[in-house]
């Protein structure tokens, strides 16, 4: 069993709409329990018709995806949480 200190939480660094995929005929971006590399894309994040790539901010595994797809989230809202 992981402890919760091992799950690192990325935190959205601007409001707005989440997007698993990068269009709606497309595969999600990661999925719980994929492994990612620093640098790979999370999620797309729309404010005001611009699209924010969000990356992992580490080496990891994909432990808990929170919001849905296109549900509207706020800044500094935990939106992934790795396992490291």
């Amino acid at each position: 069993m992981t402890s919760e200190h091992s799950l690192i939480p990325v935190i959205a660094p601007i409001s707005g709409v989440f997007y698993r995929k990068p269009a709606p005929e497309q595969p999600a971006y990661v999925e719980v329990g994929q492994s990612v590399k620093k640098g790979q894309t999370l999620c797309l994040l729309e404010t005001m018709k611009v699209f924010t790539k969000l990356k992992a901010p580490m080496d990891g595994e994909v432990a808990e995806i929170i919001p849905e797809d296109g549900s509207t989230i706020g800044k500094r809202e935990t939106l992934f949480r790795l396992k490291i």
